[in-house]
């Protein structure tokens, strides 16, 4: 029997990979890090495994130029016993908007535009925003013009306006509609159905979650002359390494891909009845649609500890565009405590009002999924965890958060 050729290549560079993992996360002292603390955390993960409540998770660390820590634990898929790797690819649903923000500032530091541009200078749609009176209302409500134009710092910030179709309003499910269930084919579609519908409140004044991602999706497009996939291949994921991660993955990767799961009515896991589609997409959105590992975002996350670069050493960004990109351009329009926006998630702006963990500068994001990350640059600390778990919960995001701080990082010789 022959076997094919690129079928060993891919083989090998798999084994050989994992060993470069394993080698450096036996030694997590080198990251500063306690393996006694790291045990407790992957203990604490394979206990919520053994008691239903995940179905497995991968959980990587890096600090300081080393890989910390790499557990890939339980099962990518309950029912048939499929053992979680450390490749296996999850859909990493609202951690794309960050991707896609990163991109978007790729563009900016070429002068293609300015953050108080309007968005209606490019893309005539936005022109002229109404926004809705009473957004309990429907699409065919009583409006009113927009107080001023959506620019595309509102975009990135989450106080644009539009919406993300999650809320309870009808307006919201207006949104829900016209982004999502009346399937868009492209992104410029998705886009134009998005500016017909009024603004649930005027630009700049409040914040609130949005897909304004997907517009700066369509103005990647715009400004590039590539789709965003074309964008994000050629600009971030070849430079970075991020080798399994797209809106499309190929049929040889297909296997590696973690089954959504979900809980039955007594509250038992079972596969989810709706699965992502692997192939097809053809919107390319900034919102969600990105399929990637624990391994291709953490080195997505070291590109904030590295001032920009990447560890080929191309720089991507420049230092000051990834300090920009981290300080809080909402003022105090968020709404969770101690927390501000920047530039595609959220920052800790002040540690004592959060009650929690981490410190002043500390980014981080969430995929509807149970998909989460951090990156803490006062630390020079990034972490990933990734489960796929359907309906939303952040409780393992801040758990993963408060364990990796609270109990890793320490002197080890306080230890012994």
């Amino acid at each position: 029997m022959r076997l094919n050729v690129t079928s060993i290549l891919f083989a090998f560079s798999l084994i050989l990979s994992i060993q470069l993992l394993t080698a450096q996360v036996i030694n997590p002292v080198l990251a500063g890090m306690s393996a006694e603390r790291l045990d407790r955390y992957t203990n604490y993960l394979q206990q919520e495994i053994n008691a239903g409540n995940a179905p497995g998770f991968v959980s990587m660390a890096y600090r300081n130029g080393y890989l910390a820590h790499y557990e890939a634990l339980g099962y990518s898929n309950v029912d048939y016993r499929k053992v979680m790797i450390a490749d296996n690819i999850f859909f990493i649903q609202s951690m794309t908007k960050a991707v896609v923000s990163t991109a978007f500032m790729m563009l900016y530091e070429e002068g293609h535009f300015q953050l108080n541009d309007p968005v209606y200078w490019y893309l005539p749609e936005f022109q002229n925003s109404r926004v809705a009176l009473d957004p309990t209302e429907s699409k065919k409500g009583d409006t009113e013009l927009a107080k001023g134009p959506i620019r595309i710092i509102h975009l990135l910030t989450h106080n644009s306006g539009l919406s993300h179709g999650l809320g309870a309003s009808q307006l919201d499910q207006d949104y829900m509609q016209a982004l999502y269930t009346d399937q868009p084919v492209t992104i410029a579609e998705r886009v134009q159905a998005m500016a017909s519908l009024p603004l649930i409140g005027h630009p700049g004044e409040r914040w609130y979650y949005s897909a304004s991602q997907e517009v700066l999706s369509r103005l990647v497009e715009h400004f590039s002359g590539m789709t965003t996939s074309e964008f994000l291949q050629k600009r971030l994921f070849d430079p970075l390494g991020m080798e399994d991660t797209g809106y499309n993955l190929d049929e040889a990767k297909h296997d590696r891909v973690v089954t959504l799961h979900t809980y039955n009515k007594e509250g038992r896991m079972v596969l989810s009845p709706e699965q992502t589609p692997k192939t097809g997409n053809t919107v390319f959105g900034g919102v969600n649609g990105l399929f990637s590992t624990a391994g291709d975002y953490l080195k997505f996350c070291r590109l904030f500890l590295e001032n920009g670069k990447a560890m080929n050493g191309t720089q991507l960004l420049s230092p000051k565009t990834i300090d920009l990109m981290g300080q809080n351009h909402v003022s105090d329009l968020y709404q969770s405590p101690g927390y501000g926006f920047g530039l595609g998630f959220d920052v800790i702006t002040n540690l004592a009002e959060t009650k929690s963990l981490g410190s002043v500068g500390q980014l981080s994001w969430i995929g509807a999924f149970q998909t989460f990350f951090f990156i803490d640059p006062a630390e020079n600390l990034a972490a990933v965890l990734m489960t796929q778990i359907d309906p939303y919960d952040g409780f393992y995001g801040r758990k993963m958060s408060h364990l990796y701080i609270n109990r890793l990082l320490i002197n080890t010789e306080i230890l012994h």
